[in-house]
C-alpha cells in the first residue's frame, strides 16, 4: 500500500530539496505544508522551489493565496487532504514538505480547529488598537499561561484568536491545540536537522543571498498589490522586516529566522512518531528511502 511521507523540521534543512529527490524515485508528488509559500510572488523571501528546481514533479498547495488573503490553517487542512488523497488514488506516494508546524499536523492527524466569531474578533482587535496589544496578552497570560507561553507578545492575530477561543468555548485555548496521536494516514515522518552552529550559519548566508537576489524589489512589488494590508503575509520573515524600514533588514530577518528555528525545533520534537536524520549525512536520501522500505516490511 502506498505511504504518504512528511517531510518536516527547522527552515533551511533541505526539505524541499529532499522532497523532490523522493518524488523522483518513488513517482511521487510534493505538498507543500510552509505557510508562507501558500502565497503567490512570495518566490525570493520563502525559498520557494522554482519550476527548474521541482524536475517537472507536481507541486500542490502553491502559490494558491494572494498576499491580501489571511491563511487559515482549517482551509489549508481540507486543501491538502483533497490532495494527499487525489495522490494516494492515482497510486503515487504524497510527499508532504515543510516547516508550519500546525499545517503539517493538520494533515497528518485528525483535528478539529474551533470556529469563529467575527464579532468578538473585532471587539478583540478594537480593544488591541485602543488599550494596547499588551494588555490582550496580559490577559491571555492569566487566562492560559500554556498558550501565551506559546504566542509571540507582538503577534496580534494568534493573542486575539486565542482569546476569541477561550471566550467562545469556555476553554483554555492551549486544550483545543492538536497533539499528536490520533493520525488520519499511515505515514513515515522524517525530521531534518543540523548543527545548530552551522544552521545558525547557513540561514545567514541564505538571508544575503535573498536580499541579492532582489527581496526589497520582490517586497515593494507585492507591497503594490496589498501586502501592507495582508494580515498573514506581510508578517513573513524579510517581508515583515523590509515592510518595517528596520535600519538592516538583513541582519534583523537573519536573527528572526534563527529564533524561528528555535520555535520549529521545539514543536517538532515532542513528535515522537518523528525519525530524525542529520540533513547534512552524504546518504540521507537514501537512509530515508531505507527507512520507508523498512516500515513498509521490505
Amino acid at each position: 500500500m502506498t505511504r504518504l511521507i512528511a517531510v518536516v523540521g527547522p527552515t533551511g534543512t533541505g526539505k524541499s530539496d529532499l522532497g523532490v529527490e523522493l518524488a523522483l524515485r518513488l513517482g511521487g508528488e510534493v505538498v507543500n505544508a510552509d505557510a508562507m509559500q501558500l502565497y503567490r510572488g512570495m518566490d525570493i523571501g520563502t525559498a520557494k522551489l522554482t519550476e527548474a528546481e521541482r524536475a517537472g514533479v507536481p507541486h500542490h498547495q502553491l502559490d494558491v493565496l494572494d498576499v491580501t488573503e489571511t491563511a487559515s490553517v482549517a482551509a489549508y487542512q481540507r486543501h491538502a487532504r483533497a490532495d494527499v488523497e487525489a495522490v494516494l488514488a492515482a497510486g503515487r506516494v504524497p510527499i508532504l514538505v515543510g516547516g508550519s508546524g500546525l499545517y503539517v499536523q493538520a494533515v497528518l492527524d485528525d483535528l478539529e480547529f474551533p470556529g469563529t466569531d467575527p464579532s468578538v474578533r473585532a471587539r478583540l482587535e478594537a480593544e488591541a488598537a485602543e488599550a494596547g496589544l499588551h494588555v490582550l496578552y496580559q490577559r491571555l497570560s492569566r487566562l492560559d499561561p500554556a498558550a501565551a507561553e506559546a504566542v509571540l507578545p507582538t503577534n496580534s492575530r494568534r493573542i486575539v484568536r486565542a482569546l476569541e477561543v477561550i471566550e467562545l468555548t469556555g476553554r483554555p485555548f492551549s486544550a483545543t491545540l492538536p497533539r499528536p496521536g490520533a493520525p488520519r494516514y499511515d505515514a513515515l515522518l522524517v525530521g531534518l536537522d543540523r548543527d545548530t552552529a552551522e544552521l545558525d550559519k547557513r540561514i545567514n548566508e541564505r538571508v544575503v543571498r535573498m536580499f541579492d537576489a532582489g527581496l526589497v524589489e520582490e517586497v515593494r512589488r507585492l507591497e503594490a498589490a496589498g501586502l501592507r494590508e495582508g494580515r498573514t503575509a506581510s508578517r513573513a520573515l524579510g517581508y515583515q522586516q523590509v515592510l518595517e524600514e528596520v535600519p538592516d533588514p538583513a541582519a534583523a530577518t537573519a536573527q528572526a529566522t534563527r529564533r524561528f528555528v528555535r520555535r520549529q525545533r521545539s514543536w517538532f520534537r515532542r513528535d515522537e512518531r518523528i525519525t530524525w536524520l542529520d540533513a547534512a549525512r552524504p546518504d540521507l536520501l537514501d537512509a530515508v528511502l531505507g527507512n520507508y522500505a523498512g516500515q513498509r516490511g521490505y
